[in-house]
């Protein structure tokens, strides 16, 4: 199998990383970060203008992308400069919108393509350790429409969003899978409130409080009761996103480490001649490789019509990119010594974002869990 990009793809990650080591230093990354809002506004906008959005989504949602390499193209390139403006919720709000909206829903699409909204994913509550079907969110029939009840939590650039996926159960118990439904949630809608706070790794997020919030019939995105497809399908995207920003995360750590090496005097000798060193930073190549192909591995994966192939090469990806992006973090944080952990320096601040991606989306302890159960799904397909 061939897995060199197309020329496309190849230009696209050239003009991406040109802007954003030309806009984006870490100076200014810093200052965005550190901010009010939590990203730019501005730098959203021209992300959107370089057709950086648009690649994530397929010719008949209004891009030119939407494929597994298309979206792990653009999220490597993030991931080495760090940005932290909202595309993860782009592509997340975006595939359900295209796998379950009706044709005026799918209009909304047109403006998270060209960064006019703000999409943000808000599926996760305080105790819902990672599993998908959990959801305690609760929402009612009133006449023609809904009305929403609960909370939901770490939200990102929650605050700045025009528009909410949400989703809450019309039926079942909290831990089914069946009864779960998907809405969309303007920000300005009366009865929602918005709490934000700083994200340890830059940014902002936000807690949601619904009370009572009065939903037209248009707000429900796919059939009642059965958003858990479109659910899994969404966060797949998300899941693809964060490996491929983790391993843009690597490779800038990587870089930074090597040169340090490589200028880093000790007793009047350069600390990269040292053989433990050089055995130890030989480890951590092979490593990231070994990401490298998870990533590789759950893009090609993505695009299949196979449930179970997708999902289980997902969830590998995302249990290899936690355990080695901690090891790269740790690593390349000793080798630099006592000045890798000041704030000054960009390292420092790669190694934090490796650590928190583990966190988002399911850590590696619940992909490999995970994986082993899709594994045995596998094997009663099999055996039946």
């Amino acid at each position: 199998m061939n897995f060199e990009h197309t020329e496309d793809r190849r230009m696209l990650a050239d003009s991406l990383n040109r802007f954003i080591s030309e806009q984006y230093a870490f100076d200014a990354r810093d200052r965005i970060a550190k901010s009010q809002h939590g990203f730019s506004k501005e730098i959203f906008q021209q992300f959107a203008e370089l057709g950086v959005i648009g690649a994530l989504f397929s010719e008949a949602d209004g891009g030119f992308g939407g494929g597994g390499f298309d979206i792990a193209v653009v999220f490597e390139a993030l991931g080495r400069g760090l940005v932290v403006e909202p595309m993860l919720g782009a592509v997340m709000v975006g595939e359900a919108l295209s796998a379950a909206g009706t044709d005026v829903q799918k209009e909304k699409l047109a403006d998270i393509i060209n960064g006019v909204t703000v999409a943000a994913f808000a599926h996760d509550e305080a105790d819902t350790h990672y599993e998908r079907t959990r959801v305690a969110a609760r929402a009612e029939r009133s006449g023609d429409g809904w009305v929403l009840h609960g909370a939901k939590a770490v939200v990102p650039q929650g605050e700045q969003a025009d528009l909410f996926l949400v989703s809450a159960r019309t039926s079942g118990n909290v831990e089914d899978e069946a009864g779960i439904s998907l809405f969309l949630v303007p920000a300005k809608t009366a009865g929602l409130t918005v709490r934000g706070c700083p994200a340890i790794d830059g940014g902002r997020v936000a807690e949601l409080a619904f009370d009572g919030v009065k939903l037209g019939a248009d707000a429900l995105l796919g059939a009642e009761g059965q958003g858990h497809a479109t659910l899994e399908r969404a966060i797949g995207r998300g899941v693809l996103a964060l490996c491929a920003e983790a391993l843009g995360a690597m490779e800038a750590a990587k870089t930074a480490t090597l040169e340090y090496l490589r200028t880093r005097k000790q007793f009047g000798t350069l600390i990269g001649s040292f053989q433990a060193l050089q055995h130890r930073m030989a480890d951590l190549l092979l490593e990231i490789e070994q990401a490298r192909s998870a990533v590789i591995n759950a893009a090609a994966a993505i695009d299949t019509g196979e449930r179970l192939a997708r999902e289980r090469a997902l969830s590998a990806a995302k249990f290899s990119i936690g355990r080695i992006g901690a090891l790269v973090a740790q690593e390349s944080i000793q080798m630099h010594g006592g000045i890798g952990m000041t704030w000054e320096l960009p390292l420092p601040h790669y190694a934090k974002r490796l650590v928190m991606i583990d966190h988002q989306l399911g850590d590696e302890d619940h992909h490999l869990q995970r994986y082993i159960a899709l594994g045995k799904e596998c094997g009663k397909e099999v055996a039946a």
